[in-house]
């Protein structure tokens, strides 16, 4: 499986369209890591997928981020959006363990 996070906006959005995306390939991790990375995936995407058709609440906050994660998993993509105003948890805890093994990396 491989894990692409892509951030846009906020007032660093002239910064952040010109760094490529982070990456995160299960192939490159130890055993115990991507079954985690896999088990974070699964449950943000059940919780987008539940969420789908509920309209997300508009809040103005013109300098938050907004956050892409895809997922390639064999021939099939999964893509998750959310902001920092509408971030679910199960989103939180997946971006935040994107954030910190990427910066390992």
């Amino acid at each position: 499986m491989r894990v692409t996070l892509a951030t846009r906006g906020g007032l660093a959005a002239p910064v952040l369209a010109g760094l490529p995306p982070d990456v995160v390939d299960t192939h490159a991790l130890p055993e115990s890591a991507a079954a985690e990375l896999s088990r974070l995936v699964a449950a943000a995407v059940a919780t987008t997928a539940a969420a789908a058709g509920t309209p997300a609440p508009r809040s103005r906050a013109p300098d938050a981020l907004s956050y892409s994660i895809t997922v390639e998993e064999g021939s099939h993509s999964s893509v998750l959006v959310q902001s920092d105003t509408d971030m679910s948890p199960e989103f939180a805890a997946l971006l935040r363990w994107l954030k910190e093994h990427v910066a390992r990396e």
